[in-house]
């Protein structure tokens, strides 16, 4: 398990809060409207009202703690960057930004951002995935380079293990989570047995997709 901090909870974050959330892993969203934030809470591990422009309201929730960082606010590119500028900062290994520009997404980079995210863009790279891979359920992109996927279990995986298959090593994929009918397993064995109409869900560069597919 993971534990990611969203900041800020319009369509993206809140979209991806809950996402994460369903994946098994630890998430905590913040945003100043308590509206929104009330509207969360019973979807992800924590939700707190806050304005995370603040670098003490960060502190107070142990913002150092989390393995990733999410700033998923773009209208305002000096918030993003002055937010993503602190994250980095305070420590946190992993930050990933929203940009809304080519000109935003450099000047993230320029502060510290590990990962850019365009989310109009993901979503024609999500689309373009749904078009042409019939194994290909859902996607999220974290970046140019790389996103978590949801694939239906090939045939030629089904009634394997996972060791067995070498996944990591043959295709340079990282499974995060297996969903079995309503049941999602973290935390995987390797010795588990794929079965037909399992969703696996990866982590994988866009190149290591594009081979995996072949």
């Amino acid at each position: 398990m993971k534990s990611f901090a969203v900041l800020g909870l319009g369509r993206f974050g809140k979209s991806l809060a809950q996402t994460l959330y369903k994946l098994g892993h630890e998430v905590i969203a913040i945003d100043k409207d308590e509206d929104v934030v009330q509207e969360i809470s019973d979807h992800v591990t924590h939700a707190v009202v806050g304005d995370f422009e603040d670098e003490d309201v960060l502190k107070s929730i142990g913002i150092r703690n989390f393995d990733t960082a999410i700033v998923a606010v773009a209208d305002d590119i000096q918030v993003s960057i002055l937010v993503t500028m602190m994250l980095k900062e305070l420590g946190i290994k992993n930050v990933i930004a929203k940009a809304q520009s080519d000109i935003h997404a450099r000047l993230l980079a320029k502060v510290g951002a590990d990962s850019i995210v365009f989310p109009e863009r993901d979503m024609a790279v999500k689309m373009a995935y749904t078009l042409t891979s019939s194994n290909f359920v859902d996607n999220i992109a974290l970046s140019d380079e790389y996103c978590i996927t949801e694939l239906f279990v090939p045939e030629a995986w089904v009634n394997k293990s996972i060791r067995e298959l070498h996944i990591r090593e043959r295709y340079n994929i990282n499974i995060l989570a297996l969903k079995r009918d309503k049941n999602v397993m973290v935390n995987i064995s390797p010795d588990e047995i794929m079965q037909k109409n399992d969703v696996v869900v990866v982590l994988a560069s866009i190149e290591s997709l594009r081979m995996f597919r072949k």
